[in-house]
């Protein structure tokens, strides 16, 4: 029985997988923490979400009880993320981590302690978007330079960062299957007399309202046809089921930093 412990407890995402642990087999909820402060604090895990008593109550410190897990699943923000993977690393304990926005900093980090931590880090654990982001390479490799590459997204007013971390990780593949430095040619506003469009140029374009999920539009547009792939999360129970899926599969594995692909053996060669 794997044991989990959820940061970002009070959260909507923690307690999607707070839910969703209680439903799977073979992994069991040991730990939850919330920021200093929260309201969760203090509080029994399950009973907050209507599960009935878990004995888990809610802490504000992941160091102090992460001996009591095998794995961290950690949806906070790329800063708290960060921290929380120094300790696991320090602690020898495997960690999921969905947030987004990490700097290229806190990346490179996260790389140097990859050969002293299990970790699968992904901007999004959905499984059907990283099905789509092996098709992506693979149409854009076959379509070449004669198709223009916009990518739109959509998501909720609360969400801090833009681009998405998905979007990003979509132009990122298609960039790389093209040849293209996704840091030169990604263009992330248009507004005024901006000329023509440039061949190489790949368009990332973000769209905040309302109550948004996720959603995910990538278009490869030629004279006389375009092909539209798109995603649509109508919940955030698909992130959740990856992430679970993701911490199942992670305790197992040698220490190195790994993402979705890995994990639902996608990986190319």
């Amino acid at each position: 029985m794997i044991r989990a412990i959820v940061t970002g407890a009070g959260g909507r995402m923690g307690g999607r997988i707070i839910s969703l642990i209680a439903e799977t087999e073979g992994i069991v909820l040991t730990g939850a923490v919330e920021r200093k402060g929260h309201p969760a604090i203090g509080a029994d895990a399950g009973e907050r979400l209507g599960l009935g008593r878990t004995g888990v109550v809610v802490g504000d410190d992941l160091a102090a009880c992460i001996d009591r897990g095998d794995v961290v699943i950690d949806f906070t923000s790329h800063e708290v993320s960060a921290s929380h993977l120094e300790i696991a690393a320090k602690m020898g304990k495997a960690i999921v981590i969905g947030s987004t926005g990490f700097t290229s900093d806190e990346l490179k980090r996260a790389r140097e302690m990859a050969g002293d931590i299990r970790c699968v880090l992904a901007p999004n654990m959905s499984v059907g978007v990283n099905v789509l982001l092996k098709v992506l390479a693979d149409v854009a490799g076959i379509l070449g330079d004669d198709y223009d590459v916009e990518i739109v997204e959509a998501h909720h007013r609360l969400k801090k960062d833009a681009p998405s971390g998905t979007a990003l990780k979509m132009a990122q593949v298609i960039a790389e299957s093209l040849g293209r430095d996704l840091d030169k040619v990604g263009v992330y506003s248009r507004r005024g007399m901006i000329g023509e469009r440039t061949g190489p140029e790949i368009g990332i374009q973000t769209l905040r309202a309302g109550d948004i999920v996720g959603e995910h539009t990538v278009i490869f547009g030629a004279l006389g046809e375009r092909l539209e792939f798109i995603h649509r999360a109508h919940s955030r129970d698909n992130f959740a089921r990856g992430a679970i899926r993701a911490a199942l599969w992670i305790v197992g594995c040698p220490n190195g930093l790994y993402d979705m692909q890995d994990v639902l053996g996608l990986r190319s060669g």
